[in-house]
């Protein structure tokens, strides 16, 4: 891996400080050295010149499912319940090979539009995504949709422990390798039996990797825990001893006052996906941040808005000014600086690299994409954070990098195929 020079850059090293003029030298797919300084002596790695450039760290999607990526258009003005009426149908018809091109689809997508690491929250045939992944060069966690659902299609029914151990083959196979790592998850807890939810808890426990469920997502979800066990979601895991540093609660939006305190108790980690939550509640984020828990954001797949953190960013910010900014007469209730560090910082919690990314820093690994700054959409700008908040979109980044390897560059896709992916996405007809 050859060391790289950037010069002449624009950077957001963390949120709410950008610098001009500055450089970032990488060694060994780390940062080593940031600001303003000369080209090393004996410099023999790559120069690249950053002017008209803004560099900033890898974007970090906290809540994916690849396996809905060939469902794009389908969710939109559907009638409820979209989950068993046209995801988990599809879902379940899904082969090796459509999940092959729905990862190198979602591959491109996060790879050309500045994201650099994801959460998976689950599907099937998951061995094809991760040899995609592999491949892509993209930091991810990857897991297996885990249920026990008696209901379920014959397809995909599977006891409690079939369901755990298809998690565990691909940890075995995954966890990891290259930039991978495996987490075990709770698809939805309402389709997961108490056994299923012990194993997969334990299992994670005994690998050292995260558990991550949906959590809260629907207030009937939440009225079938209570109906089932007499407590609201996060009490019912805190009594079973399930929560810990190591859970990651995808959505989120219903919480009671003792199920905040359960997840600063046990610093849980959070993620709110803004497109698709925006149709079933508004999340409480701000006091949320106040409480010091850690919350990430990510678009919860392509069939809800596609995988642009760009969009994500701009619909969060317009969520929590319409809900809490005017209910406290708050304009900047969530101001551009608290957004990026839960994109960045919050999103490495979530993918279990806090304090390794989310930064532009020396010791922090070279995960940085860069945005175009000469164009009419952008320039000028009297507040650069501002600005890539509110106007950035995802054809704006021209580079990504992940350990410093770049995976575009100049908009040129290079781990992957794009005219080939793009031939067969062209081809393929929705069954449903």
């Amino acid at each position: 891996m050859s060391d790289i020079l950037i010069k002449n850059a624009t950077i957001l090293k963390h949120a709410g400080q950008i610098n001009t003029k500055q450089s970032i030298l990488i060694h060994d797919g780390h940062i080593q050295q940031v600001g303003d300084f000369p080209c090393p002596i004996k410099f023999t790695g790559e120069i690249v010149d950053g002017a008209d450039r803004l560099y900033l760290p890898g974007l970090i999607d906290s809540h994916l499912h690849t396996g809905q990526q060939l469902l794009r258009g389908r969710v939109l003005d559907a009638k409820p319940v979209i989950w068993t009426r046209i995801m988990l149908p599809f879902e379940s018809q899904l082969t090796a090979s459509e999940m092959k091109l729905s990862a190198e689809l979602a591959a491109l997508e996060m790879i050309t539009s500045g994201t650099t690491g994801f959460v998976e929250a689950g599907s099937y045939h998951m061995e094809s995504a991760a040899e995609v992944y592999a491949r892509s060069g993209l930091r991810g966690a990857l897991t297996a949709s885990t249920m026990d659902d008696p209901q379920l299609p014959a397809s995909i029914k599977m006891s409690a422990r079939e369901a755990v151990a298809q998690t565990t083959q691909l940890y075995q196979q995954f966890h990891y390798q290259g930039r991978l790592q495996v987490y075990y998850s709770l698809r939805a807890l309402t389709a997961c039996s108490d056994e299923l939810i012990d194993l997969a808890a334990e299992a994670a426990q005994t690998h050292h990797t995260f558990l991550t469920a949906h959590m809260n997502e629907y207030p009937t979800e939440i009225l079938n825990i209570i109906q089932r066990t007499g407590l609201r979601p996060y009490e019912w895991l805190a009594k079973r001893h399930l929560l810990n540093d190591h859970f990651l609660g995808a959505h989120s939006l219903f919480l009671s006052t003792q199920e905040r305190k359960l997840i600063k108790k046990y610093r849980v980690k959070l993620c709110h996906c803004p497109f698709s939550n925006a149709g079933k509640g508004i999340p409480v984020t701000p006091e949320l941040l106040q409480n010091q828990i850690s919350v990430g954001l990510g678009t919860d797949g392509a069939a809800h808005g596609g995988l642009s953190l760009w969009n994500e960013i701009k619909i969060f910010r317009s969520l929590m000014v319409a809900t809490h900014g005017l209910r406290l007469r708050q304009p900047n209730v969530m101001p551009a600086a608290q957004i990026f560090q839960m994109l960045l910082e919050g999103g490495a919690a979530a993918l279990n690299h806090a304090g390794q990314l989310g930064k532009i820093q020396p010791g922090y690994k070279a995960d940085l994409i860069a945005i175009d700054l000469d164009q009419p959409h952008l320039y000028p700008s009297d507040n650069w954070q501002n600005t890539l908040l509110e106007c950035v979109n995802a054809n704006d980044v021209t580079d990504t990098m992940v350990d410093g390897q770049f995976l575009m560059r100049n908009r040129q896709v290079l781990t992957l195929d794009q005219e080939r992916i793009m031939a067969e996405a062209r081809n393929y007809a929705c069954p449903l």
